[in-house]
């Protein structure tokens, strides 16, 4: 009996031992694996956060972006449109020949447009002259430099700019005494800046004193292109 019962017990005890061997492989199997997932999900979540990191960066930085862009923009709209020449922001003047003309070159009157305002103007298209007989005997004759030059020309403020006037004033139809008494005799002129209905201003003599006089031989003359002297 004694040695019957031996081995039966040694037998029981190793089965024992090997289930108790295999459950513990089970369990260490099955706490490395959730180790692992824990170990990918923690390495995984700073991934993601990154890269949640990175998409919230790139939005914020395309918004700055798009807010550079709208002030760059607002900055060229901004600026001002420079305001046109009128009788409202400038003044003129107008003197006389300083010589007659001759068979080489016309008389040479002086029309000047001076920026009276705080700002800079602009003077585009054709300025006109127009000049009546101070004792009505002869019809208004008229000019202007719309063949001569009228591209737009720029008057800073307190700035001014000027224009040839060029006309004839000897009559060769008269006596030697009436030679240089033409049928329109101006003491003042009317001019009109592009687009402006005009102001009307008194002729002063070649040095800029006043009682000038505006004497037109024939039914036109012309003005030239603006520009600074």
């Amino acid at each position: 009996m004694r040695t019957t019962t031996r081995p039966a017990l040694l037998a029981v005890g190793a089965v024992a031992t090997l289930a108790l061997s295999l459950t513990a492989c089970n369990d260490g199997s099955g706490t490395q694996d959730s180790g692992a997932a824990d170990t990918s999900a923690s390495s995984a979540a700073p991934s993601g956060s990154a890269s949640a990191s990175a998409s919230a960066s790139a939005s914020s930085g395309g918004g700055t972006s798009t807010s550079g862009g709208g002030s760059s923009s607002s900055g060229t709209g901004g600026g001002g449109v420079t305001a046109a020449c009128t009788a409202k922001n400038t003044s003129v003047t107008f003197l006389q020949s300083s010589g007659h003309a001759s068979d080489a070159q016309a008389a040479d009157a002086t029309l000047k447009i001076t920026n009276s305002s705080g700002a800079p103007c602009t003077i585009v298209g054709p300025t006109t002259v127009v000049a009546d007989d101070d004792q009505g005997k002869a019809s208004p004759v008229s000019g202007d430099n719309s063949e001569d030059g009228s591209d737009a020309v720029d008057v800073p403020a307190g700035a001014a700019v000027v224009a040839d006037v060029l006309y004839n004033d000897v009559n060769s139809e008269g006596t030697e005494s009436a030679r240089y008494t033409c049928p329109v005799q101006a003491s003042h002129v009317k001019v009109a800046l592009p687009k402006d209905v005009g102001t009307t201003v008194n002729v002063m003599k070649a040095d800029g004193s006043p009682g000038g006089v505006f004497s037109v031989c024939g039914t036109d003359f012309k003005v030239g292109a603006f520009a600074a002297r």
